[in-house]
């Protein structure tokens, strides 16, 4: 498409240049004038071609960094319902209740042993002489903290992370969500918990170009989001983790 810009003006500047010197003076103005018009509005598409691209990349940076964050306080969330209640979340208001309803518990773990004495007794053995010890590990439970203040402390940011950041919301009353799913995934004859909170770029980029969009969607890169959805768990696997790159998880100085 560049290349065919570049050959347009060229083509253009050309005319101009053969009309100067072979088309009657009466007709240049008139021609000129459509002719540098032309030139112009190519000129202002071969600009867009190139920046619009870099422009793209910034825009999409920045959103995506955005919509990141929400993801992995959904994911924190996730991991703590499913730390206590033994399961991931489908839906944000139960998850949300969670948050402001539930407590870790505090625990401690200690290792002890003591003298197997029917083993002994069987054995013939003095358990003070090099007999039989069970071993055992003691959970003691010290207290219980808020999964509120563990994983937010002050904040209550996890009440809107279900909202997808600069997603245009004016028809919407409370605003564009993630799509948040769970269930169970089979792996080897055993039924694990899985979880999955996704927003499509589509929607992410809904302002931008749309021939951009589908080259986004479409993409596979070591540094980029790969696939037409930023994510974070997956409903096909055993995992938790995000589709992003590490330079999201890196903190700007």
């Amino acid at each position: 498409m560049i290349l065919n810009i570049i050959l347009g003006i060229l083509f253009c500047v050309g005319l101009v240049y053969l009309m100067e010197k072979y088309v009657p003076l009466k007709y240049n103005p008139t021609i000129s004038v459509f002719l540098w018009v032309i030139i112009v509005f190519l000129g202002y598409s071969l600009y867009k071609s190139i920046i619009g691209p870099v422009e793209f990349n910034k825009i999409k940076q920045v959103r995506y960094a955005k919509v990141i964050k929400n993801l992995k306080d959904i994911r924190i969330s996730e991991l703590a319902h499913q730390e206590i209640e033994g399961k991931f979340s489908g839906d944000f208001d139960s998850l949300v209740q969670f948050i402001d309803t539930a407590k870790f518990a505090i625990i401690q773990r200690r290792d002890t042993s003591y003298a197997d004495v029917e083993k002994n007794r069987a054995f013939g053995l003095d358990a003070q002489k090099g007999g039989y010890y069970i071993e055992e590990i003691i959970v003691d439970t010290l207290r219980f903290a808020s999964v509120k203040d563990s994983l937010f402390g002050d904040s209550d940011r996890y009440k809107t992370m279900m909202y997808i950041p600069d997603v245009d919301n004016k028809k919407m009353t409370e605003g564009a969500k993630f799509q948040l799913q769970a269930g169970k995934f089979e792996k080897n004859d055993v039924f694990y918990s899985v979880f999955e909170a996704s927003v499509a770029k589509r929607l992410i980029l809904s302002d931008q170009d749309t021939d951009l969009i589908y080259q986004e969607e479409q993409l596979v890169s070591v540094d980029g989001i790969n696939g037409p959805t930023v994510r974070v768990g997956t409903m096909n696997d055993i995992d938790t983790g995000g589709n992003w790159p590490k330079l999201y998880d890196t903190p700007k100085k």
